[in-house]
């Protein structure tokens, strides 16, 4: 028996909470959040049966950053490539799972509110290397 965590077992295990699907709806994707969808500072994660394929963050609203990656602008290539890769797993039936990590307000360094999210993120892509995090995909 292995005492490394999965991926994703370690997000949970750092707190991190399943808190929407992505859905296929007129054959473009739709996400649906069932908590966190106003929380800022939000260190996301997609996830499709089990296995971690993105990990970004977010100063907005969660569910403004997901209307990115459905509605994607012709200059946002993040949300565009998000778009595609999210299309791609739905149109094969592959489930994408929207796992959250709000900020808490309470990390703090020197007097100064530490983000979260923008605190972990780099490490967190540099350890699991979720493929759609990698440049190119």
């Amino acid at each position: 028996m292995s005492l490394t965590l999965e991926p994703a077992d370690r997000l949970r295990r750092m707190g991190f909470v399943k808190c929407g699907d992505w859905l296929l709806v007129s054959e473009k994707p739709k996400c649906t959040l069932t908590q966190y969808d106003s929380a800022q500072n939000v260190l996301y994660a997609f996830v499709s049966l089990d296995t971690v394929m993105y990990i970004g963050k977010t100063v907005q609203p969660l569910k403004r950053r997901m209307y990115g990656y459905e509605n994607p602008g012709g200059t946002q290539s993040t949300n565009s490539k998000g778009n595609k890769l999210i299309l791609e797993f739905l149109s094969k039936k592959q489930p994408v799972e929207v796992y959250a990590l709000p900020d808490n307000g309470l990390l703090y360094y020197g007097g100064f509110h530490v983000n979260l999210a923008a605190g972990l993120e780099d490490s967190l892509v540099d350890v699991i290397k979720p493929v759609w995090n990698k440049v190119g995909v």
